[in-house]
């Protein structure tokens, strides 16, 4: 297998830590760079494949793929994301992505027309994969309700028809901002960020 060189990744943790992302979706990248921003991380897509599996964990999903990246001298970051429905027994699930080309929101809008039970999780499963071959995958969720009809136009997905907890809007009526502070990819990611800044703070600190 072939490694995937950065040539200007050394990564210390006196200088930004920066990991390249897995991923062809540019609207999740930019959610995920925005996330690590906050704590100091860069971040760019990498131009490398995934290896896509079927599973009904997302954990496992994003772990396979992680462990199936090319040796790399800095971190590979992947994320698996699904809407878990509760009145269609967690459909679509990891399903999600394939769920939304073929149906799209106007069909999840279609199965829960005259169902009062609205309630819905969005979770994400991100892996990083260190230079090292160390795989560490990190959760987030968010939990809201699937709304009665489409509202906004930004982010992407199942967004304009899911409405966080304790928000009046949509995910796809947030700024990119907005979402993340609310979301399960933005919560995930600054999971992986922490670790990131005390994994490499501890080395730096041992040296």
């Amino acid at each position: 297998m072939k490694a995937f060189t950065i040539k200007s990744a050394r990564l210390r943790f006196s200088a930004m830590v920066k990991v390249y992302l897995v991923t062809s979706n540019r609207a999740k990248a930019a959610e995920i760079i925005s996330a690590l921003a906050e704590a100091g991380i860069t971040a760019e897509i990498a131009p490398i494949k995934k290896l896509e599996v079927q599973s009904d964990s997302l954990e496992e999903i994003a772990r396979v793929a992680a462990e199936s990246l090319p040796p790399s001298n800095a971190p590979l970051v992947v994320e698996d994301a699904g809407l878990f429905i509760t009145a269609l027994n967690g459909f679509p699930g990891p399903y999600s992505h394939y769920v939304y080309k073929t149906l799209g929101c106007r069909g999840i809008l279609k199965l829960l027309e005259g169902v009062e039970e609205r309630r819905a999780c969005f979770k994400s499963a991100v892996a990083a994969k260190m230079p090292g071959g160390e795989v560490e995958v990190f959760t987030g969720e968010t939990w809201g309700v699937i709304t009665r009809e489409e509202r906004g136009d930004k982010g992407f997905g199942f967004d304009p028809i899911f409405q966080p907890e304790g928000s009046a809007k949509t995910f796809a009526e947030m700024s990119l901002e907005e979402k993340n502070l609310w979301s399960h990819r933005g919560k995930a990611v600054r999971r992986l960020a922490q670790w990131l800044l005390e994994k490499y703070s501890a080395e730096a600190g041992g040296r």
